[in-house]
């Protein structure tokens, strides 16, 4: 049966905690500082490694034959029960050493960042969702009474491959290939890579290559899953779709760019003022006015924002206001506690 939630003592539940607060970390940081989520997925699956690289070196058992592996990763025996369906998510995090774990982020930090720039944050964290997923899927469905754990983000980085094929083959990413580091097509990467798992499935299946523990269908299955569904995903992103990677890096990407960002300018409707019952007057509600009527644009919109932090203090606490930049977005809040306003 191997281990189950029951058999772990307090130690082992503190150490749980551990992984998801570190692998979480990185993306609840990224989100709110809108920085790139390829980096953070790396910092992130870098930070898991080095928690079981810790328990390892502590406990004195190898990273592959801790009782996390057999708790959290896919056996494809028991997914039929749901309760088992967290290791569909949680198997993605872990690796069974370091060169395992190394060789996904090379890909995930070299393939992922560009294309990431091509797709946008959320539409990339769909596309590696759907690549571990796939790679999840297809273990099961090939190996459906194994009730040996697998593990990795290989399904996931393939998935990276697979979007990045379907969308903008012809990119060049510069990447370790054929003994080589340059900057390669994306297409040529794909034939590489995906070529030997093939060649190396069907060693297996002839016979000529012995055993292996590498989940070979994990990684093709990611691939083809996030190759099938990632121009559907694609749509509306920052790159056009079949679009040069000159135009991607030209006027055509900051215009997308610019349009997301307003769409996250929030609402000048309702002010704090007013909701605290302490309207605005004098020279502060002209501003505001003013903001409401030329706020409509990133550029004058952060220059009326500066304008009224310098007219107003905080309906909370009387503090000192100020701006604050997030990515183009610019917002108001309490100098002495952002919890008491972020306006708009």
């Amino acid at each position: 049966m191997g281990v189950e939630w029951v058999d772990l003592a307090g130690n082992d539940l503190i150490v749980v905690g551990i992984l998801v607060a570190v692998a979480l970390g990185p993306y609840v940081s990224a989100t709110r500082g809108e920085t790139s989520l390829a980096l953070a997925t790396v910092l992130s699956l870098m930070l898991v490694a080095f928690v079981q690289f810790a328990y390892s070196v502590l406990y004195g058992v190898p990273m592959q034959f801790s009782w996390m592996i057999d708790l959290l990763g896919i056996k494809p025996s028991v997914m039929g029960d749901p309760t088992e369906s967290y290791r569909m998510l949680s198997a993605a995090w872990l690796h069974a050493d370091w060169i395992h774990v190394l060789s996904n982020i090379l890909v995930i930090a070299l393939v992922g960042i560009p294309l990431e720039q091509r797709l946008g944050g959320r539409r990339w964290l769909a596309v590696y969702f759907l690549g571990f997923l796939g790679g999840n899927l297809a273990w099961i469905l090939s190996h459906p009474d194994s009730v040996s754990p697998a593990i990795g983000a290989s399904g996931a980085a393939f998935g990276l491959l697979g979007a990045y094929m379907a969308c903008w083959p012809e990119d060049k990413v510069e990447f370790p290939l054929l003994f080589f580091i340059r900057a390669w097509p994306v297409w040529l990467i794909v034939f590489v890579r995906l070529g030997l798992e093939v060649w190396q499935m069907y060693d297996l299946q002839s016979g000529t290559a012995g055993e292996s523990n590498v989940a070979h269908m994990a990684h093709v299955g990611g691939f083809f899953l996030a190759y099938l569904l990632a121009r559907p995903i694609a749509q509306g992103a920052p790159s056009s779709l079949d679009s040069t990677q000159e135009s991607a890096t030209g006027s055509e990407r900051a215009q997308a760019l610019r349009t997301q960002a307003k769409e996250r300018m929030g609402s000048l409707d309702d002010d704090p003022w007013f909701a605290a019952d302490k309207p605005l007057d004098g020279e502060a509600a002209k501003i505001l006015r003013r903001l409401r009527e030329e706020g409509d644009e990133l550029e004058t919109r952060r220059a009326w924002l500066e304008e009224l932090s310098e007219h107003t203090i905080c309906p909370v606490c009387e503090g000192e206001m100020i701006t604050e930049m997030k990515g183009e977005n610019c917002r108001m809040r309490c100098a002495v506690s952002g919890g008491h306003v972020k306006w708009p």
